[in-house]
């Protein structure tokens, strides 16, 4: 896809998403977002990231559950279907409460890898393992302080974070970066 396209889609990508960051969680939803992540280790110790195909940017794999699914089977779940791997899903490393745009609570897990094969899927259609010492410039803002707190071994925190024009401009030039480069 050349630059122009690239942008063109993006567009139309960041339409979709501003509905579904300012309108509809005003609008439509009843309940606020509850969403299950997962910092996944290797045997070496690397993190495990996945770029979306929407809002294309490095960030924890996982997903949103279904209704009355347990977060932990929901995790399970999302990342079978994201990744292909089977994991062991270990404490919860913090809830992360988020304000402004798209107002959601990500819990974030400790998860180790115990079968499968890793491969994209429609939804994520990029995965790779990164050193902690060498996670990616082109990771969201808002996954570095979860990444942090599981490697620091912190399990139990609950961290409120507002996420407001500069969060959403710092996802912006992330996503263009990745779209420029493809």
């Amino acid at each position: 896809m050349g630059p122009v396209r690239g942008v063109l889609r993006a567009v139309r990508v960041y339409t979709k998403l501003a509905w579904w960051g300012l309108a509809s969680p005003r609008l439509l939803e009843r309940a606020p977002l509850e969403i299950a992540q997962g910092v996944i280790r290797d045997e070496c110790g690397r993190v495990l990231l996945s770029v979306r195909s929407d809002l294309m940017g490095w960030e924890l794999p996982g997903g949103t559950p279904h209704p009355r699914e347990p977060l932990e089977a929901a995790l399970r779940r999302e990342l079978r279907e994201e990744t292909g791997l089977d994991v062991d899903v270990g404490d919860l490393v913090g809830a992360y409460v988020r304000t402004g745009f798209r107002p959601h609570t990500a819990h974030v897990y400790r998860c180790r890898p115990t079968g499968g094969v890793l491969r994209p899927s429609r939804e994520t259609p990029r995965l790779a393992w990164f050193e902690p010492s060498a996670l990616p410039q082109t990771l969201f803002p808002w996954y570095r302080t979860p990444i942090e707190d599981a490697l620091a071994g912190r399990s139990g925190v609950c961290r409120s974070e507002h996420q407001g024009v500069a969060a959403v401009l710092a996802g912006l030039r992330i996503d263009l970066r990745m779209r420029l480069r493809r």
